[in-house]
């Protein structure tokens, strides 16, 4: 099953370039956790009127079964878009990887619901 991929992009031109390595940081991204259910990923410039330089925000909203859904907003101002999307998506993968580490860790599960030993037994 593939995992359904929604690209944005507001107040930015779209780009083949842009969306090729967007399809290629999430396909790095299902390869750590195959589970995800789905993804978006919302490019924005915000509008700006004065002489300062383009500014761009990434935000990864990525969905899993049985939790919350996982929102990464990009940290800081970036003026290239590319390492905006390099420093959101490394932040979604271990964001991803603690999440799934969660759900898998059954041993932490059961060490949940074990009662402790009643008096006398060693």
């Amino acid at each position: 099953m593939t995992t359904p991929l929604e690209i944005s992009f507001h107040g930015v031109d779209k780009s083949e370039a842009l969306e090729a390595r967007i399809q290629e940081k999430f396909a790095r991204l299902h390869g750590h956790f195959d589970r995800i259910t789905h993804a978006r990923v919302v490019i924005t410039s915000p509008n700006r009127t004065d002489a300062r330089a383009k500014m761009f925000a990434v935000k990864i909203d990525i969905g899993m079964p049985g939790q919350q859904p996982i929102v990464i907003n990009s940290e800081g101002d970036y003026t290239d878009v590319f390492i905006a999307l390099r420093d959101t998506f490394s932040a979604a993968q271990r964001k991803l990887d603690a999440t799934a580490g969660k759900m898998t860790n059954t041993a932490k599960r059961e060490r949940a619901r074990r009662k402790p030993a009643p008096n006398g037994a060693a």
